[in-house]
């Protein structure tokens, strides 16, 4: 294999294409509303998730798999980058990123919301909604959305590039991760196509990660100080203007300072946030929710990876565990690439 280490520069065609798709939709998001989300209902919901959606169920348990190969086989042990070389992070911040960028706003907001969505409406056949069946197959849900499938896409994703960048000295892009199948040809229009399509779907998961994080901030200052109609709207446009301005900050003062500051400090707040509740809240029954619903998720994982709702109402499937395995694929250019740039010196045991 060829080892080349490109600029880490801009790379102008890379970037000017992707900004102008970029800039041309989110104009017609804000122009067109009504045009772009019935281009999306037709296309997704009603021609991709229907006839494609079994494609990201087999997919994201063949990302599971492949990384527990991984971590349990003799190539757990190669380190990213020198055999000797030591992690750049240490070991509670590089999970504090980790986590971060991850999960972040998502974990916030569903952690509450999603439990009680699934016990008023289970997944049909499961159990009758708002009874206390309904409420352990909440949680089990909730768990296997947002346990090992999400950070087995994440490890797919990262480890491939931090393979090729930490021990063949290549440029830390998507493009790379394509090496083994295109060769060469990743340093021309093809991975230039592929870093462009990479940096595309980032926008649609960063769109859901923000939107998700100035609905829940939104309507938090809402139920404090009573803002509506107009007020909330433009509340809502503060809160997202805020927030893009804290990530462009912290991208720009570099993953030393700024990001693993931010990570660190959430790590904090979260831990914080834990604890209180634990001490205040139902301390015995919040132990006994947990051992029971991490029982069931762990018995009950290889029929929920493969449910498709093949003989059944799939609006459950279709709404949540699709929705979830296209938004961690969408996310994956983005997470892995971080993940990567965090990782060197960490085994490919330790990463996965």
């Amino acid at each position: 294999m060829e080892q080349r280490q490109e600029s880490q520069g801009i790379d102008p065609t890379v970037f000017w294409v992707a900004a102008i798709l970029s800039a041309v939709f989110v104009a017609w998001g804000i122009l067109f509303t009504d045009s772009l989300t019935a281009v999306f209902d037709a296309v997704l919901w009603s021609f991709l998730v229907p006839n494609f959606g079994w494609v990201f169920i087999l997919s994201s348990f063949g990302f599971l798999t492949f990384s527990l190969y991984l971590a349990f086989s003799r190539y757990g042990k190669v380190r990213l980058g020198g055999q000797d070389e030591q992690p750049e992070f240490s070991t509670v911040s590089w999970i504090a990123m980790m986590f971060s960028a991850g999960m972040g706003i998502g974990l916030m907001f569903f952690g509450v919301a999603e439990p009680m969505s699934h016990m008023g409406a289970p997944p049909g056949g499961t159990a009758e909604a708002g009874t206390r069946g309904a409420a352990q197959v909440a949680m089990e849900y909730s768990y296997f959305h947002w346990a090992f499938h999400p950070w087995a896409i994440y490890a797919v994703m990262g480890l491939a590039l931090a393979y090729f960048v930490f021990r063949k000295g290549m440029p830390n892009l998507i493009s790379t991760a394509f090496y083994p199948l295109l060769g060469d040809r990743v340093y021309g229009p093809i991975g230039k196509t592929i870093d462009i399509l990479a940096i595309f779907a980032t926008l649609f998961g960063s769109a859901t990660s923000l939107g998700l994080g100035a609905l829940q901030i939104n309507q938090g200052l809402n139920a404090l100080f009573g803002f509506g109609g107009r007020e909330a709207v433009g509340l809502a446009i503060v809160v997202i203007a805020v927030l893009t301005a804290a990530f462009i900050l912290s991208a720009i003062s570099g993953v030393h300072r700024g990001i693993q500051w931010i990570a660190n400090t959430n790590m904090v707040l979260a831990v914080f946030l834990l604890v209180f509740l634990f001490v205040v809240g139902p301390t015995v029954f919040i132990l006994n929710t947990f051992t029971e619903s991490l029982g069931g998720y762990m018995a009950n994982l290889i029929p929920m990876s493969f449910r498709t709702a093949a003989f059944s109402d799939g609006a459950f499937v279709t709404s949540w565990t699709i929705f979830y395995w296209a938004w961690w694929i969408s996310w994956a250019p983005f997470v892995g690439t971080f993940i990567a740039r965090i990782s060197r010196g960490r085994t490919i045991r330790e990463f996965v």
